[in-house]
């Protein structure tokens, strides 16, 4: 069994299905209607940053301080592991997630108990925060550092082109998986992309990306939201949906203590919801038939109504690789 933990819902099949959840069974959810299915590339371009979007400060990126008229404020600092900087007087000051500005801003307002009609400028002397995890089929699996905003294709070179064929040559993915935060996962169809010439092929990504190259021999599910370790799961002929969950570390506090469990159709995009009790019940369980690509949601305790966007970026292939994985099972 396969299970990838990941410190990191996504792909979008037509219109954004959804459910409610009763007490009682929840009844499926109605297939989107295709007269409102976004283009996938749309919904591709959507999924990743604006090119001009402002730089924001992460864990280990380094910093100077400069205080306008007053260097013995200068400082060159370090951001920790919990996002913050610490300065002489003014002590801890949380600036991760903030842009430069911001961050200087933050600054000023710690020293203005001390000091008045402060300037303060923040450079980044050094970009160590934007990381990507690359895992799956790839010669080099590991954490990977970027200057500049990381693009997908870089981080997936970074790891090594998996090597495919008789004579194990060097060929771009035919499919990967991002997995951003706990509840979002974003397949792109790469090979087909990158050979009809495609721009979104690199999309840009966020810092603490997870990307997931599969094994064209191996088939898996993504388990996401209150589980401890989100991400992939692999799928095998005695699979069962505990098993699954069981894989994935259980579910977190945050389920509650009558955890729900929606599987969601990424071929269909149609839904099921299931009580913790029905996935351990053999009779319940058993109407329950995963498919790889299925993504399987335990929503935060209270919130019963969830959203997926399957993207799945194949415009000419979707269904044949659909089927293909399929008759491999």
């Amino acid at each position: 069994m396969l299970a990838i933990v990941l410190g990191p819902v996504c792909a979008v099949h037509g219109q954004a299905p959804s459910a409610s959840v009763p007490q009682s069974e929840a009844p499926a959810a109605q297939p989107p209607d295709p007269q409102l299915k976004p283009n996938p590339l749309d919904a591709l371009r959507k999924f990743e940053p604006s090119a001009d979007e402002e730089y924001t400060l992460g864990r280990g990126d380094e910093i100077t301080v400069d205080v306008a008229g007053r260097p013995d404020l200068q400082a060159k600092l370090v951001i920790g592991p919990d996002g913050r900087i610490s300065l002489p007087v003014a002590g801890e000051i949380m600036v991760a997630g903030l842009s430069r500005a911001d961050s200087a801003k933050a600054v000023e307002e710690a020293l203005a108990t001390y000091y008045s009609n402060l300037a303060v400028q923040i450079t980044v002397t050094k970009y160590t925060a934007n990381r990507v995890l690359v895992l799956g089929a790839v010669d080099h699996p590991g954490s990977f550092t970027f200057e500049g905003t990381p693009t997908l294709l870089q981080a997936i070179t970074q790891g090594g082109l998996p090597k495919t064929g008789p004579n194990q040559i060097a060929d771009v993915p035919e499919q990967c998986a991002i997995y951003r935060g706990s509840n979002q996962v974003m397949w792109v169809q790469l090979r087909a992309l990158v050979e009809s010439g495609n721009p979104p092929a690199d999309l840009r990504l966020r810092r603490d990306d997870v990307i997931y190259v599969p094994n064209m021999t191996e088939h898996f599910v993504s388990v996401l939201g209150e589980v401890n370790h989100p991400g992939p799961v692999q799928l095998t002929h005695a699979s069962t949906l505990a098993s699954i969950l069981a894989t994935a570390g259980g579910t977190t506090e945050k389920a509650g203590m009558k955890p729900r469990v929606q599987v969601v159709d990424s071929a269909t995009g149609k839904s099921r919801v299931l009580s913790m009790n029905d996935v351990f019940n053999p009779a319940k369980s058993s109407e329950i038939t995963l498919k790889p690509g299925d993504i399987i949601f335990v929503p935060r305790s209270g919130w019963y109504q969830a959203t997926y966007f399957l993207e799945r970026v194949a415009p000419l292939a979707e269904l044949t690789t659909m089927l293909l994985l399929d008759n491999h099972l």
